[in-house]
């Protein structure tokens, strides 16, 4: 009984430190991806976004990587495609650069 006692133990541990993980990786993805809809927004004020999707991340080195956003805008009736990169560092969490490309549907 004490075994099985410790194995439940040890797996809600680890089961809470992943939760952990979870919620600190999501929050980062979460800054920059209102950084990255507040820019799309900036440059295109007047025109509706129909749809985002995360990218993913890249990691450039060590410290630095590169998270992707697109995101579908329609202007006067035409659909094209935003697709925005930001570039931060993991250790001190600024942004280093960000990379904006429009490519028309």
């Amino acid at each position: 009984m004490k075994k099985y006692f410790v194995s439940f133990m040890l797996m809600l541990a680890l089961f809470i430190n992943f939760q952990e993980l979870g919620h600190a990786q999501q929050a980062d993805y979460e800054k920059y991806g209102r950084i990255a809809m507040a820019v799309v927004k900036a440059d295109f004020p007047n025109d509706p976004v129909r749809d985002y999707e995360y990218l993913g991340r890249k990691k450039i080195d060590n410290t630095k990587v590169e998270d992707g956003f697109r995101f579908k805008v329609q202007e006067n009736n035409q659909l094209f495609f935003v697709t925005i990169r930001v570039n931060h560092d993991l250790t001190n969490n600024k942004l280093l650069s960000l990379t904006v490309e429009a490519q028309k549907q």
